[in-house]
């Protein structure tokens, strides 16, 4: 879940949507130092391994974060999670290229903050908080819709991303409708509803920002940098919010430790490897499939761990808003 952490939707060069709040940072298409795209022709074994990688563990985040938020505040388990995650990313690219390529000047640590920000603190603080009382599966139908909001942003900015793009926006919109309206999720209050459209507009904004602003060259870099931003953040906003107040580490549930964990070490750190290197080593168009595969497999793990409802609405709307992005993703590799 940028351009040195940007989203390739984001760039009108790149057709690969974002992924959701759930997941981590995603970095641009641009190769790292001493890397080479894989030709074209057969796609290996490896690649397919790293798609199903980026299949099941981003579509298994919203579960995750679900167990997490049951025992632990949600912005200080968002803090925490991404906080770790950059220390460890940190020290992955230290050990890996030196800790010369941890160097950045202000501005672009300035901009891997804003970005961070938006996409950390806003998109993913804000689902861990919606989740609190929304299904992990409705949250990822809701974030889904991330792609449409990229469309409508790089529009306000100026570009024209064609007729396809704006017919699968207008089609978004429509699942959106179906999800968000009062009764149709059944008991869900509409306000956790809000919190993830907004989290994912936010997480859309930061996408699009972080293709425009002046980012660090090394994307893992940046990345470190927008989870270590994000996740300060998100530790304030919770310390703000009063969530340490009568918070008890021993009273956390194992199952929350664990998911925790999860999100850290498979979420943010192996997907978002995986992905990296998909974008180097495979066609764009098949690394942004998960883009409408993450959300199906949300719901199914929602549906069989959780016993989350599985209502027509949910059915109808997540079929809507899938049936979008595919739209707006071959949109973007036609163009």
């Amino acid at each position: 879940m940028t351009s040195s952490a940007a989203d390739p939707a984001a760039d009108p060069a790149g057709p690969a949507a974002p992924p959701g709040p759930g997941s981590s940072a995603v970095p641009a298409t641009k190769p790292l130092p001493g890397t080479v795209p894989a030709p074209g022709g057969r796609i290996s074994g490896a690649v397919w391994a790293a798609l199903g990688i980026v299949y099941v563990v981003w579509g298994s985040t919203y579960l995750g974060i679900r167990i997490v938020v049951e025992t632990v505040p949600p912005f200080l388990a968002s803090g925490s999670r991404f906080i770790v995650a950059g220390l460890l990313l940190a020290a992955l690219v230290a050990w890996r290229h030196g800790p010369a390529a941890l160097k950045v000047d202000r501005r672009r640590l300035g901009s891997a903050a804003l970005v961070g920000l938006l996409l950390i603190l806003g998109g993913n603080g804000l689902v861990n908080l919606a989740e609190t009382t929304v299904p992990s599966g409705l949250a990822a139908l809701l974030i889904a819709v991330v792609p449409v909001w990229v469309v409508l942003l790089r529009t306000a900015a100026g570009e024209r991303p064609g007729l396809g793009a704006y017919g699968g926006v207008l089609i978004g919109l429509g699942g959106l409708a179906v999800l968000t309206l009062p009764g149709l999720s059944g008991d869900v209050g509409i306000g956790g509803v809000l919190l993830v459209v907004l989290a994912a507009l936010l997480w859309a904004a930061g996408s699009v920002s972080s293709a425009r602003l002046p980012m660090p060259a090394n994307p893992f870099t940046a990345s470190a940098y927008e989870m270590l931003a994000g996740g300060v953040g998100g530790i304030v906003v919770g310390l703000l919010r009063g969530e340490h107040h009568g918070f008890d580490p021993g009273a956390v549930s194992t199952g929350s430790w664990l998911a925790l964990g999860y999100l850290v070490v498979f979420g943010s750190l192996i997907a978002f490897t995986a992905y990296a290197w998909l974008l180097q080593s495979a066609p764009v168009s098949l690394a942004a499939t998960y883009a409408y595969v993450n959300p199906v497999v949300a719901v199914l793990l929602g549906v069989l761990i959780l016993g989350e409802a599985l209502t027509w609405p949910i059915l109808l709307g997540g079929a809507i808003v899938v049936a979008a992005v595919c739209l707006i993703v071959s949109t973007e590799r036609r163009r």
